[in-house]
Parts: C-alpha cells; sequence; structure tokens
C-alpha cells in the first residue's frame, strides 16, 4: 500500500484554487507603510493575482489539486466552442437529402 498523499495545510491557506484549476494568491507588501504608495498602486495590490502556470503545476501537488488542469480544460472548452459554432453554421447543409453513398444513374441517352 503506497502513501497517501497529506497537503500542505499552510499552502492551502495561501493559494486558492479556481474552478478550472488555476491558482490565486495575494501580492505582497500590503501590509504596513502604504502611505507612500500611489492609490492605484494600492488598488493593484489589492487584486488577487493568478500564480505563473509553471510553478502553479508544482503548488497543485502540494495543495492535492493535482488533477486540475486548466490547459486541458482550455483546450477542451476551445474545442467544444469550435463543435457548437460548426453546428450552427452547418444546418443549412443538412437540409439536403441525405446520399446512400452510390453514384446517381446517368439519364438515359436519347434516341436519334
Amino acid at each position: 500500500m503506497g502513501y497517501k498523499l497529506k497537503p500542505n495545510k499552510s499552502m492551502l491557506s495561501r493559494f486558492k484554487v479556481t474552478k478550472t484549476g488555476k491558482l490565486k494568491r495575494r501580492h505582497a507588501k500590503t501590509s504596513h507603510l502604504m502611505s507612500g504608495r500611489s492609490p492605484g498602486k494600492k488598488r493593484k495590490l489589492g487584486r488577487p493575482a493568478i500564480v505563473y502556470e509553471g510553478m502553479a503545476r508544482r503548488l497543485r501537488k502540494y495543495i492535492g489539486a493535482a488533477h486540475l488542469k486548466p490547459a486541458r480544460t482550455a483546450h477542451m472548452r476551445k474545442i467544444a466552442l469550435a463543435k457548437a459554432q460548426a453546428a450552427a453554421t452547418s444546418p443549412s447543409q443538412t437540409a439536403q437529402p441525405a446520399t446512400t453513398g452510390e453514384t446517381p444513374a446517368a439519364p438515359a441517352p436519347q434516341g436519334t
């Protein structure tokens, strides 16, 4: 029997996993000495940031969310969107009668 991976609790408190599997984090430098920063910088630091995918892959293993793969999710969404667009444009083409795969019979030659 193998070792059961335990999630790292400190990382669970620092990172939140989105529905697609991306990791959100808080910005640093927001606890004190904020009066020296511009209002725009304060707003930017207040918003959560997304962890880069190269680092997020490793962190998801520590958190216990390694099964979530945002790149694969985005790829599958793109495929589903392409299928939906193809289905939306193809009804005009499906109005034609379906063929059985046989070639149509040539018209009978006119007698001279």
